[in-house]
C-alpha cells in the first residue's frame, strides 16, 4: 500500500477541501428588465439598481443596439408590471 513521503501542511489540505463546498451563486430577478442578477448589485443589461440608474448601458451601444434594447427594456418593463398587477388582483 502507497505511504505518502512526507506530510501535507493544513493550508494545502483546506485549499484542496473548500472546492467541495462551493455553492452556485443566488440570483434574483431584475425589477426593471427581469434578467437574473446577483443580490445588491447594479443590473449589467439595464444598469439599474433600487429604481435608479447606474450604468448608461445604451451609451456604450452603437444605433441599431441601442434602439433594439431600448425596445426589449420597455417591452419587459410593461411585462412585469402586468404580472404585479395580475399577483396583487389574485391575493
Amino acid at each position: 500500500m502507497a505511504v505518502p513521503k512526507q506530510r501535507h501542511n493544513s493550508s494545502r489540505r483546506d485549499r484542496r477541501r473548500g472546492n467541495l463546498f462551493i455553492k452556485t451563486p443566488v440570483l434574483i430577478k431584475c425589477p426593471k428588465c427581469g434578467k437574473p442578477v446577483l443580490p445588491h448589485t447594479a443590473c449589467g443589461y439595464c444598469g439599474f439598481y433600487k429604481n435608479r440608474e447606474y450604468i448608461n448601458v445604451l451609451a456604450k451601444l452603437e444605433k441599431k443596439e441601442q434602439k433594439k434594447r431600448s425596445k426589449e427594456i420597455a417591452s419587459n418593463e410593461e411585462e412585469s408590471k402586468k404580472a404585479t398587477k395580475e399577483e396583487t388582483s389574485k391575493n
